[in-house]
């Protein structure tokens, strides 16, 4: 057998760079440079260091030790505790979706107004229930082209990855050199002392971890690699200790050119939304380009969110059904129509994504609130499914004997424990945290409410009709 025929190929700098592109993004600097302002620069170093680098070896063990079952974490679980816990953790992979589908939707119609208007008037001045349902219509447009099986939209997301990374970086460079090439004022004060940078570990701080995390969380999309690797015990850890410098860099650089470009002390109320868009105008604005660098980024934001809405209907769906046994998973949610698609199973995403879209809109008023809540809530929701993963890892040392892997993290099974338990009670911290409103509580204590029962609430509601599936699945399927 040759060298060439062989489909492990992949070195330690393609696994570093397909993580790049599928964690990492502008977005995650402007919401948490929103969150924080300028002492998220330590924030970063913190959650990389106890967090991040730790998960993603964590995945690369579980990856590299169940190496021949392609389910990701609900196979793991699977190999490890048992069938029920192993369709609850795919349930819940594909159910954190549902917020993330409903905030795309979003991100959609605010790319295209500042492609076409070139302003951020949209988020602030267009009323809450228009948006949403506007948000309702975008997304089941993509719903009913997805349940036509339309494949062209995973090329188009390629392109719009790679652009949208070359944004990113041009961001960071362009953002980091305007002051000394175009002599435009460094807009946040003292940047040069470190005073800046020191948090406050108060109370108020610690409900924007989720955000962090949610940032980050995601490398266990690289599991599926670990077995085209070359040589997976030395270049895995190795692709992600690098990926997690890269990701460090980007983060800190881009943090710094945000502070350069929007004064820290002052944060716009709008940043999360807009954020992005403005920065590029005002750098368009530095270097005499107009508006062009912000328009480049609308298009492929807007391409990239796209490509992301159409892949996140479809896959996680997918990997739950698929997967699934029959003993959970009603047969009517698998039934596929002419395209080979589950459309009952798209119908239910239909249903629960509606709601997360409507029920929203009448309880928060004002576009840009509602923006930042979902945004919120997906940082509560999403990682949830991260709990997985560690339990996965804590139960792989309980058992330690039984597996073998090439690549290990840790050796000593009672220290792989103490980590992965460390990771879970950091994220479950983080998510329950989270679910406190960033709002002023006494300028609006109805919209406080409404907001923190509705954090409490999603999860709960996603999670519990995971728990309802398998009784209907014992009525149906006789």
């Amino acid at each position: 057998m040759h060298d060439h025929q062989s489909p492990k190929k992949l070195l330690w700098y393609n696994l570093t760079l397909i993580g790049f592109v599928s964690i990492w993004g502008l977005g995650n600097v402007v919401n948490n440079f929103a969150e924080e302002g300028l002492v998220v620069v330590v924030s970063w170093l913190i959650i990389m260091a106890l967090y991040f680098i730790p998960y993603a070896l964590m995945v690369g063990q579980l990856g590299s030790t169940f190496n021949a079952v392609g389910g990701g974490v609900s196979s793991w679980i699977k190999e490890v505790a048992n069938k029920r816990l192993a369709y609850l953790a795919a349930w819940t992979y594909w159910v954190v979706n549902v917020t993330y589908l409903a905030q795309k939707s979003q991100s959609i119609l605010i790319a295209g107004s500042w492609l076409f208007k070139g302003n951020g008037n949209f988020v602030n001045k267009t009323s809450s229930t228009i948006v949403q349902l506007l948000c309702l219509v975008v997304f089941l447009v993509f719903l009913y082209l997805a349940s036509r099986g339309i494949t062209t939209i995973n090329r188009i997301g390629t392109i719009a990855g790679l652009s949208m990374l070359v944004m990113s970086i041009l961001f960071i460079l362009l953002g980091l050199s305007a002051p000394a090439l175009t002599g435009a004022k460094i807009a946040t004060a003292n940047m040069n002392q470190i005073s800046t940078y020191i948090p406050k570990f108060d109370f108020k701080y610690f409900t924007t971890i989720s955000m962090l995390i949610f940032a980050v969380g995601g490398s266990d999309k690289l599991s599926p690699y670990v077995n085209k690797m070359k040589k997976p015990a030395k270049d895995f850890p190795k692709g992600l200790i690098v990926l997690a410098m890269l990701v460090v860099v980007s983060a800190l650089m881009g943090s710094f050119a945000m502070g350069m470009i929007f004064d820290a002390q002052n944060i716009p109320a709008d940043l999360m939304a807009n954020g992005a868009y403005v920065a590029f105008q005002r750098l368009g604005e530095y270097y005499h380009l107009g508006n062009l660098l912000m328009i480049i980024y609308a298009l492929a934001n807007a391409l990239a969110t796209i490509a992301a809405l159409a892949v996140s209907i479809d896959a996680p769906l997918r990997i739950l059904l698929d997967d699934a046994d029959p003993q959970f998973v009603p047969n009517k949610l698998r039934q596929k129509n002419q395209n080979g698609v589950p459309i009952n199973g798209y119908k239910l995403t239909g249903i629960l994504v509606s709601i997360i879209i409507l029920i929203p809109a009448i309880g928060i008023s004002g576009t840009n609130n509602l923006y930042n809540w979902l945004l919120n809530l997906n940082s509560v929701v999403m990682p949830l499914r991260f709990l997985w993963v560690f339990l996965a890892f804590m139960l792989l040392n309980k058992h330690l004997k039984q597996f073998k892997s090439e690549y290990m993290f840790v050796r000593n099974p009672k220290v792989g424990f103490l980590i992965g338990l460390w990771c879970f009670i950091f994220t479950a911290f983080a998510c329950i945290l989270g679910m406190v409103p960033k709002m002023n509580f006494a300028a609006d204590p109805t919209g406080w409410w409404f907001q923190f029962i509705l954090n409490i609430a999603t999860p709960i509601f996603l999670i519990g009709l995971g728990f309802i599936l398998p009784a209907l699945a014992r009525r149906t399927n006789k």
